[in-house]
């Protein structure tokens, strides 16, 4: 497998480099924004590792150009910006994964296999998921609560399709960030609770019947009930 790393700081983009390698992946580095998109462009990577703050195009706009250009490549964030905020920007943006600086190795080097691991292809395959009087169209990306449609983005729709196939299961903060962003690493912030705050104001403000319940010391239960 191929991956991309773009840091301007050579010393760990060759430290990353050297590591990626000896784990038999191989590896490019591109030390600015503009060199990375060119790249990009004429070669097929796997996975892309971006630092934030890179000269040309910031790591941000990077992964927002490379999703448009191939929205299937994960991204794994690298910067010193650790903060809940950064980290709901990063998502946003389009990263799969957020690694803050400093860090080891084997913690970089364990996300790294679990965003290049193979998609679940036995999970059933349907074009819509209904709870309720909310739809969500899996082909088209949209929801709708009764006859309103609901404006969501990438990650909100993630949140929301694996609260809808579970719907009835308490679900715990870890067991939403494994599946919506497909880590097993404690993010040492409240993004689960964020974009579930998030997708409340979207699917139940206004409605008398709340579909997103808190289990106290739990996590969350999705359900009309």
């Amino acid at each position: 497998m191929k991956i991309l790393i773009v840091e301007d700081e050579p010393k760990v983009a060759s430290f990353i480099k050297k590591g990626l390698e000896e784990n038999s992946y191989e590896v490019d580095i591109a030390y600015d924004g503009l060199s990375a998109e060119k790249l990009v462009r004429s070669v097929r990577y796997d996975l892309f590792i971006l630092d934030i703050i890179i000269p040309g195009i910031n790591g941000l706009e990077l992964c927002k150009r490379l999703k448009e250009i191939n929205s299937n490549i994960p991204v794994l964030m690298l910067t010193a910006l650790g903060t809940t905020d950064d980290k709901v920007t990063g998502f946003e943006a389009g990263a799969s994964d957020y690694l803050v600086k400093p860090f080891e190795f084997r913690e970089l080097m364990a996300r790294v296999k679990v965003l290049l691991k193979k998609p679940d292809l036995s999970q059933e395959k349907v074009d819509r998921l209904i709870v309720g009087d909310l739809e969500l169209d899996l082909e088209r990306k949209v929801a709708h609560r009764g006859k309103l449609s609901i404006d969501l983005t990438a990650k909100e729709f993630s949140l929301l399709e694996y609260f809808m196939r579970n719907s009835g299961r308490v679900l715990s903060r870890i067991d939403i960030a494994e599946k919506v962003w497909d880590i097993k690493f404690d993010f040492g912030t409240n993004v689960v609770d964020v974009y579930v705050n998030f997708l409340r104001k979207k699917i139940d403000k206004g409605f008398d019947k709340k579909l997103i319940h808190t289990r106290v010391g739990f996590g969350y239960v999705f359900g009309d009930f």
